[in-house]
């Protein structure tokens, strides 16, 4: 018909699918909601066996040459250091100088390391280009500077261009039994390596004093490894330094005549490190215990193929029970069992309808893996080395540490000898199969969460429940922007104005977002000053953790309020005749899609952080409603809302949480309240990105849900 409107075109698919999400908003976050804390449930039985992915590691293919005599020598060095904390201070060399002489007889290139202890002080220009090195503490002495023993092997098949670190942490003040087995290991797996001639990569042997702390002790080398430095011993005034001269005496000991050199030795690039330490105490278990610990800095692992060569090496080799860290607090959880006793009958249909479904596990490898799985999720999420092999993977190079647990004392000579020989075993198997690379590591997994020892999550199905919970977030967003205008356009059309006033008032409501965006920002700009008042608070001399935190609270509502004075929270520029009631919604939009990005953003730094954070924050952004309205309604829905809000908020502010979840995971009967300004201060210490998140994202998302829940308009 001539003059009629054209048929208008109907939206794509997509858009069509996009506006249905989006109008059934709630019940798209309750699904998704539950299933990404089913889809975290089931990580355990989604678990997969681990391989080796490089054929060229090939371990446990070639025989092992660790011989008897090899480890006669090692005991008889283990000897000699434990002797020396016999005698009196000063009366010999010390253990550096004993275990530099001791790689000198073994045919290795040696030097020493000397490094001081610094000061390791929060300092906001400082978080992301690390800590300033240069400072010392004050009031030092020589007696304050550790000594490095490094020993180098230079592999006869090999260009100088890689190298493999093995690391054995001692104190010489006062050696333990356990630092010394391991030195004696060590010792034996290098007088082998001294005489091979498979060797395709240098051995660099680091005995790590650890006076002023492991991870100190190895930063400190690694950092000098990485950085030219010009000169040695001698770079301190001797005359000034008569408190510890022996430390000069180190180079032309008259004991060996060993020529130890004072100028730093560097091998290759590191291929791998291995940390090597035994525990002082015995186990009560039919074998010896392998301990395997992996996690640096913002939940960095190494490449899966290194733990899986240690692991197969150890149980198929040398007999050893390997394990990881749990939390052994899970291990008594009735929800657990029934949730295993659940899946293992849903395995036992699925097997039954088609025999190929391999899916659940029995409910004793559920339990296990849940636990082992959280404590994977939490060490990572901590952010903070479970040792120094940390050091390693800011440089990126691949390291574990492992430690042994022997189940007779130390102090038993009958066993001492079969100890070592198989610890040697272990390290020179590991060493013969990283020997075999040809490349970095690179063809396995780095971003995996373990469940056991020979069992992995891999970074393909942990993020699906991640996914999952954020996933309604942005459909919340726009749904709260769409019912917060509409009614702002349907009320303008019904007022008898003109055209062009009705225009632009409605352009004007339709910007009206940008006053809730105003009020996230300032509680952004809050966040960042809350981030940078550690550094004030870390100057008040002789404060305990429990008042640091009590100040940090106080002065972070103080900045709160000054800047609302200044700023202003409200929408300030509408009057209060033109305020709606949907106003409270269009903040919870703007503070929904912060929330996402925010988490979005972590998860590519540090996905445990992540994970623990969205289920802690997606049901309290999902949640929150002014409580007014909830009062006046007076229902049993609206007061079950109310309560609901209440709990989220409070375990949702991050002291708060921080202290359930190390009570549930490691036992309230040791949980302070300081501890949250202790781990706080670990997390700037170290650099890490958790912090950033907790004072950039999960705060400020706390704080806008709480004034959401105060809302009176």
């Amino acid at each position: 018909m001539a003059g009629s409107e054209p048929p208008k075109a109907k939206p794509r698919p997509i858009v069509r699918i996009g506006i249905f999400l989006i109008s059934h908003s709630l019940l798209f976050s309750v699904v998704c909601c539950t299933a990404g804390v089913v889809a975290l449930l089931l990580l355990p039985v989604l678990a997969k066996n681990t391989y080796i992915s490089e054929n060229a590691l090939m371990p446990g293919s070639a025989h092992t040459m660790l011989s008897s005599q090899d480890v006669s020598e090692a005991n008889k060095f283990v000897h000699d250091i434990t002797n020396l904390n016999l005698k009196p201070t000063g009366a010999s060399i010390g253990i550096p100088g004993m275990v530099a002489q001791h790689m000198e007889g073994l045919g290795a290139e040696v030097s020493y390391h000397k490094f001081h202890p610094e000061l390791n002080k929060f300092h906001p220009l400082h978080f992301f280009s690390g800590p300033d090195h240069g400072k010392i503490q004050e009031n030092w002495t020589c007696l304050s500077y550790g000594i490095n023993a490094v020993g180098i092997i230079r592999a006869p098949r090999g260009d100088g261009k890689e190298a493999i670190v093995l690391v054995t942490p001692y104190n010489s003040l006062k050696i333990s039994l356990g630092e010394a087995l391991s030195l004696g290991i060590t010792s034996s797996v290098f007088s082998l390596l001294t005489r091979v001639t498979w060797l395709a990569k240098d051995i660099i042997w680091l005995a790590a004093d650890t006076q002023h702390g492991e991870y100190a002790a190895v930063d400190a080398w690694l950092r000098d490894y990485h950085t030219p430095i010009f000169g040695g011993l001698e770079t301190l005034n001797p005359e000034t330094c008569q408190e510890r001269s022996n430390s000069y005496e180190l180079k032309n000991s008259p004991v060996t005549g060993a020529d130890i050199s004072d100028v730093f030795r560097r091998g290759g690039t590191m291929a791998a490190a291995l940390v090597i330490k035994v525990s002082d105490r015995s186990i009560e278990v039919e074998r010896d215990t392998l301990s395997i610990y992996a996690e640096a800095s913002n939940g960095q692992m190494p490449n899966l193929d290194l733990i899986n060569v240690v692991n197969y090496l150890a149980v198929h080799g040398q007999g050893l029970r390997v394990k990881v860290e749990k939390l052994w607090s899970l291990h008594d959880s009735k929800l657990l069992k029934v949730l295993g006793q659940f899946f293992e009958s849903i395995g036992k249909v699925a097997r039954k309808l088609n025999p190929e479904w391999k899916f659940g596990v029995p409910v004793a490898d559920y339990i296990e893996g849940t636990a082992t799985l959280a404590s994977s999720l939490y060490r990572q999420a901590l952010a903070v080395p479970t040792g120094s092999h940390g050091a390693f993977r800011d440089y990126q190079v691949d390291a574990i540490t492992l430690e042994i647990s022997p189940t007779f004392s130390p102090y038993n000579k009958g066993r001492k000898t079969e100890f070592l020989l198989r610890g040697g075993r272990l390290v020179e198997g590991v060493v013969r199969s990283v020997n075999n690379l040809l490349e970095k590591f690179h063809q396995s997994f780095f971003l995996y969460l373990l469940t056991s020892a020979d069992k992995f999550v891999s970074v393909g199905v942990y993020m699906i429940a991640f996914a999952l919970l954020v996933a309604p977030l942005p459909l919340v967003a726009a749904s709260l922007y769409s019912d917060g205008t509409k009614q702002d356009f349907s009320s303008e059309k019904d007022k008898p104005t003109s055209s062009s006033a009705s225009f632009d008032a409605i352009t004007f409501k339709s910007w009206k977002w940008l006053h809730a965006a105003k009020t996230v920002f300032v509680v952004y700009i809050w966040s960042a000053i809350v981030t940078l008042l550690p550094y004030i608070i870390s100057q008040v001399p002789d404060c305990t953790p429990t008042n640091s935190l009590i100040i940090w609270i106080l002065l972070s509502v103080f900045s709160l309020l000054f800047l609302r004075s200044i700023l202003g929270f409200s929408f300030s520029f509408i009057s209060v005749s033109q305020l709606q009631d949907k106003d409270w919604a269009l903040l919870k939009s703007v503070t929904i899609s912060a929330a996402f990005v925010g988490l979005c953003l972590m998860s590519v730094i540090n996905f445990a952080t992540a994970e623990i954070g969205a289920l802690l924050i997606v049901p309290m952004c999902l949640m929150a409603t002014p409580l007014i309205f909830d009062v006046k309604a007076w229902s049993l829905r609206s007061l079950t809302r109310a309560v609901c809000n209440l709990l989220l908020t409070f375990v949702g502010f991050p002291p708060t949480a921080y202290i359930i979840t190390k009570g549930l995971f490691e036992g309230f009967g040791s949980v302070d309240v300081g501890d949250f300004w202790n781990w706080a201060e670990s997390l700037w210490m170290w650099n890490s990105a958790t912090y950033l998140y907790i004072c950039m994202v999960h705060l400020p998302c706390w704080a806008l849900c709480v004034y959401i829940l105060l809302h009176h308009h």
